[in-house]
């Protein structure tokens, strides 16, 4: 079950070009939502399932394929064991760490035990394009929206492109930053808006 709530995430459509302005937030976000200082606008914004519902983020003037900053916010209109979420993205990357000598993965969890927060480093070295260091924190909190219960697991992903080397080192040396704005980031009330599978 879990695996196929991570692969309705991750096949997502790859032809947004830039940021937009005019997309309207199923879950009711403002656009652009600000975190850490820079303005994110939203690329898009879809139900992906009857319970799954996607948007993402990116800072104006960027695009989906090269970008530098991601935010994406996978809500879930139903109750999810975060243990078995949070096992299975870290997996995910643990796989990963066979064939990407920069992948690595940690976990943390809240003090009082309701939330955790996966984050990690993986590389890419494409035959076309730029080789990049990709730095992904993912935060899975339960939560009860309207007397229901739901689970929201919001990721940030930034990129540094360039020598790997180099750049897993920088972005090593933001990673305490980095953490602590996820950790401290109000989520805004999440109200799903006239569902649509067809949109």
């Amino acid at each position: 079950m879990i695996k196929k709530i991570f692969l309705a995430m991750l096949f997502t459509s790859a032809t947004f070009i830039n940021a937009q302005e005019t997309e309207t937030s199923i879950l009711s976000f403002p656009n652009p939502i600000e975190y850490d200082g820079t303005e994110f606008y939203i690329i898009q914004s879809k139900q992906r399932s009857k319970t799954l519902f996607q948007e993402q983020y990116i800072p104006k003037d960027e695009n989906f394929r090269d970008f530098n900053q991601l935010i994406d916010f996978s809500f879930f209109n139903k109750e999810i064991e975060t243990e078995l979420a949070v096992r299975q993205k870290v997996e995910s990357v643990q796989q990963r760490e066979k064939k990407d000598k920069f992948a690595k993965v940690n976990v943390t969890e809240s003090p009082d035990g309701k939330e955790f927060i996966v984050d990690y480093f993986i590389s890419e070295a494409p035959e076309n394009g730029d080789s990049y260091i990709e730095y992904n924190i993912y935060r899975f909190k339960n939560m009860e929206n309207g007397g229901q219960k739901s689970f929201l697991i919001m990721s940030y992903a930034k990129r540094m492109y360039g020598d790997l080397k180099s750049a897993a080192k920088a972005l090593a040396k933001q990673r305490d930053h980095l953490m602590a704005t996820m950790i401290e980031y109000k989520i805004p009330e999440i109200k799903v808006a006239q569902p649509n599978p067809g949109k």
